[in-house]
C-alpha cells in the first residue's frame, strides 16, 4: 500500500475532524479460477491482493456520521436513524449498507466519522467493493468493541451488497479480502464457508492482470437473471444447489429447460470440478495443466454463462497467440474488467507491449497493466 495514500488520509482526518483514527486496510482480491460458482455452494479459488482501500474511523463529536470518499472527492452526512439507500447513491450505499446490517443484528453503534481512499481499480472485477464492505465493519468492530467474529463480519458485507447494492453475490469477495494470506490462495468451500490454503509457488511464470477499461451496463441485471436461472435450476433437480448436481442429473432434465438454461447450469458444474483440479495442479506445480483450465474456463463464461464480451475475448485470445503465456480467462461478474493472465517472467514486457498497442487498434481504448502480489487479508494498521 502506497505509503503516500496513507499520510494523506490521515492528515485529512486530523484536518477535517481534529481527531486521529483507527486505520483499517482492507484488500482486493483475484480470484484464479471458479466464476460465478459462488452463489451455487461450490467452489472457489481466490487471494487477496496488495491493492487495497484505507479506512480511517473515529467517533464524532455530534449526532451524525460524516464519510468523506477521497478518490471521488465527495461527502455526505447522515443519521443513524431510519437509513435507507440512496438511488444511484454508488460506495455512500455501501458504507450504509453496512451500518443497517450491523443494526439488524440489534447491535448499537454511535455516530461516527470516515475517510476512505484506496488504489483498487474500479470497475476491474477486484472487489473494490466488498474490500470497502470490510474496511467499514472491521473498522466500527474495532471502534465500538463489537465482538464480531471475522465470519460474522463478511456475512454483514455481503447482506449491504444485497440490500444497498442490490447484487445478489456470493461470498467469495468479502471471504477472500478478509481472510487472504500472504503468497497463498485460499480454495473456498462457499457451503461451509471454509478454506483450504495454498501456498503459490509459479516458478518462472508471473500473474499479469489486463484491464479492458470497459464496463457493459447489462452487468448487475445479468448477474441477478443468472443466478435466478442456478436457483430454478437446482430447483428442477431437486438439489440444495448447482453444486450437488452431475452432468448427469442435469441430461436427466435437458428437455425441460432452454438449451441457453442448460448450457448455463452446465457451465457451473463444469467449473465446479476444474476449481478442484486447479488445486491439483498447484499442489503438482502443473502450470500448463493450470493454464489449460483458465482457458476452458474463459471458453464457458464466453459460450455457455454468456457474461463475457468483444474485449475480454480480444485479450484472452491474444494470449492463446503466445507460447509464453501458460493460460488465461476473464476474471469477475462480466461484461468487462480485467483478464487473468499467467506469463513467463521472461516475456512479460513483450507480451504487454504486443496486446496493449494491438488491443488500442481494435478498440480504440488504452488496456492497463497490473502487477499483483498476494496479501494479507483486513487488518487494523499500527503506527
Amino acid at each position: 500500500m502506497n505509503n503516500n495514500l496513507l499520510k494523506t488520509i490521515i492528515n485529512k482526518f486530523n484536518h477535517q475532524f481534529s481527531s486521529h483514527p483507527i486505520l483499517i486496510k482492507s484488500p482486493g482480491r483475484i480470484n484464479l479460477i471458479g466464476e460465478h460458482t459462488d452463489y451455487n455452494d461450490g467452489f472457489v479459488f481466490p487471494a487477496a491482493i496488495d491493492k487495497a482501500i484505507i479506512a480511517a474511523i473515529q467517533k464524532s463529536e455530534t449526532a451524525y456520521c460524516t464519510a468523506i470518499a477521497i478518490d471521488e472527492n465527495e461527502s455526505f452526512e447522515f443519521s443513524l436513524n431510519n437509513i435507507g439507500a440512496i438511488p444511484n447513491g454508488g460506495w455512500k450505499n455501501y458504507v450504509l449498507g453496512v451500518v443497517a446490517e450491523i443494526q439488524k443484528k440489534g447491535i448499537e453503534i454511535q455516530a461516527f466519522n470516515l475517510i476512505i481512499g484506496g488504489n483498487i481499480p474500479l470497475g476491474a472485477g477486484l472487489s473494490s467493493s466488498a474490500a470497502l464492505e470490510n474496511s467499514i465493519v472491521f473498522g466500527l468492530n474495532e471502534l465500538y468493541n463489537l465482538g464480531l467474529s471475522r465470519n460474522e463480519m463478511i456475512l454483514i458485507s455481503q447482506m449491504a451488497e444485497h440490500n444497498y447494492a442490490m447484487v445478489k453475490c456470493g461470498i467469495m469477495d468479502m471471504y477472500a479480502s478478509m481472510f487472504g494470506k500472504q503468497n497463498s490462495a485460499l480454495l473456498l468451500d462457499c457451503r461451509t464457508i471454509e478454506a483450504t490454503e495454498y501456498k503459490i509457488d509459479l516458478g518462472d511464470y508471473q500473474i499479469v492482470l489486463i484491464n479492458t477499461n470497459v464496463k457493459h451496463s447489462l452487468n448487475e441485471t445479468a448477474y441477478n437473471d443468472r443466478r435466478e436461472v442456478c436457483e430454478k435450476t437446482a430447483k428442477l433437480l431437486d438439489v440444495k444447489a448447482l453444486r450437488d448436481a452431475t452432468e448427469k442429473d442435469l441430461k436427466k432434465i435437458q428437455a425441460e429447460i432452454s438449451e441457453e438454461d442448460y448450457q448455463k447450469a452446465l457451465y457451473v458444474i463444469q467449473e465446479n470440478s476444474r476449481v478442484l483440479s486447479a488445486a491439483q495442479c498447484i499442489e503438482k506445480n502443473d502450470i500448463q495443466a493450470l493454464g489449460r483450465l483458465l482457458y476452458q474456463s474463459h471458453a464457458g463464461l464466453q459460450n455457455q454463462y454468456k457474461v463475457s464480451c468483444p474485449e475480454l475475448d480480444f485479450l484472452v485470445d491474444m494470449a492463446k497467440q503466445d507460447s509464453a503465456v501458460a493460460g488465461a480467462r476473464m476474471m469477475g461478474g462480466g461484461f468487462g474488467g480485467c483478464t487473468l493472465n499467467i506469463v513467463k517472467k521472461k516475456a512479460i514486457n513483450a507480451f504487454t507491449t504486443k496486446l496493449s498497442s494491438a488491443y488500442k487498434n481494435a478498440f480504440n481504448i488504452e488496456c492497463s497493466v497490473y502487477f499483483v502480489e498476494l496479501s494479507e487479508g483486513t487488518y487494523r494498521i499500527t503506527e
